[in-house]
């Protein structure tokens, strides 16, 4: 049996678009992009014809694209820089307790720099409150940082409605996009979004390259030093072969093509919960089905170690997950499902992430099926 890889959530092939520009703008254009000779003022060229394409998928201005190494990045860049240039403001930080380790570290960080973070719990479904949002709220509230969308579950969080209550407060409002941006149409300006992080890896492009999208209503301070690229915002030479790979990934998530992958993930998903209704095997899904990233599926099967179970997998070349993969080969449990459920829920041990993506087909689905009833 060919190899199935259903760990899309992790990361994802690269398109063969993706690889061939990659390869023409290594081999045409390597200059250095703030260099004013020939080759330096190409390369710039091409740099901001990239900014250009991804700055008109979000409807926004291509100086509010700053290029960065990644999510990991941007996030940490959006929240560390809030943090300490309005600090004086105020201290208090609003997050949930479900976003991904790159916001959760990085506030458990500001924590120890003197910051009051609140993490707003979620229910069994993974959803939180909009009024303990609107409780945690404070006059110092300089930050409030929510994913669009769980890396995990799936989950999509009410952010058009948080974006709302937010045009009355100072709060700048920051959201995690990475799992997000492939597959929903995301507006920042009309959803009152300042600063959003992106990652190329999770498109179909390549791993080490992402961006920061900072709206002009905001004013920051650079985090690094060093250099005056992206307008002084991020210094450092851009990686324009990644950045052009990038583009290209975004260049094929047309709005026609964001809602075809859409619907074929959905029903790659109802493909799988049809089966083990058939099979009479025991699960449940882990999060809220009705409102979820299309491409991530989280289920509970009752009684069945994950580790286990992912081993056997595996065994048969077969790729899934027990979470985020920023944890992987660690023991540490999910704190999504903990959040969720409580520390000692058997979900914790006995859940796993199926995530579609490029290239999975409905007769690849049915044969992890038949392989998932085998090795319960």
């Amino acid at each position: 049996m060919a190899t199935i890889y259903l760990d899309h959530a992790a990361t994802t092939p690269m398109h063969p678009e993706v690889i061939a520009e990659m390869t023409r703008v290594m081999a045409e254009y390597f200059g250095n992009p703030s260099s004013i000779h020939r080759f330096g003022r190409l390369a710039h060229e091409q740099l901001e014809a990239a900014r250009q394409v991804i700055a008109d998928s979000l409807e926004v201005a291509p100086h509010e694209i700053i290029f960065t190494s990644g999510g990991t990045e941007s996030d940490n860049m959006a929240i560390i820089e809030t943090a300490m240039s309005r600090q004086s403001e105020g201290k208090h930080l609003i997050t949930t307790a479900i976003e991904h380790p790159a916001v959760l570290q990085t506030m458990a960080y500001l924590e120890g720099q003197g910051f009051e973070v609140t993490y707003l719990p979620v229910d069994q479904k993974g959803n939180i409150s909009l009024s303990d949002f609107t409780a945690a709220l404070r006059e110092d509230t300089i930050l409030v940082s929510i994913m669009f969308g769980n890396n995990e579950i799936g989950n999509l969080l009410p952010i058009k409605e948080i974006g709302d209550l937010l045009r009355d407060y100072p709060a700048y409002f920051h959201s995690d996009a990475v799992q997000a941006y492939g597959s929903q149409t995301i507006r920042p300006h009309e959803l009152g979004i300042d600063l959003l992080s992106t990652s190329a890896h999770k498109i179909n492009g390549p791993k080490g390259v992402g961006f920061l999208f900072k709206s002009d209503k905001i004013k920051l301070p650079p985090l690094l030093h060093g250099g005056e690229q992206e307008e002084k915002r991020r210094p450092g030479t851009e990686n324009l072969a990644g950045i052009m790979g990038m583009k290209a990934a975004v260049e094929q998530l047309a709005a026609e093509e964001r809602q075809a992958r859409k619907q074929e993930y959905t029903e790659f998903a109802k493909q799988i919960l049809t089966f083990l209704d058939e099979k009479a095997i025991d699960y449940k899904i882990n999060g809220d089905f009705s409102q979820r990233l299309p491409h991530i599926l989280n289920l509970h099967l009752k009684n069945t170690p994950n580790n286990l179970l992912l081993m056997k997998l595996d065994l048969k070349d077969i790729a899934v997950s027990t979470g985020s993969a920023c944890t992987a080969g660690t023991v540490d449990p999910s704190h999504v499902l903990e959040a969720m459920y409580g520390k000692d829920d058997p979900a914790i041990t006995e859940s796993i992430r199926i995530s579609f993506g490029l290239d999975v087909t409905a007769e690849q689905i049915d044969q992890f099926c038949q392989v998932l009833a085998a090795s319960l």
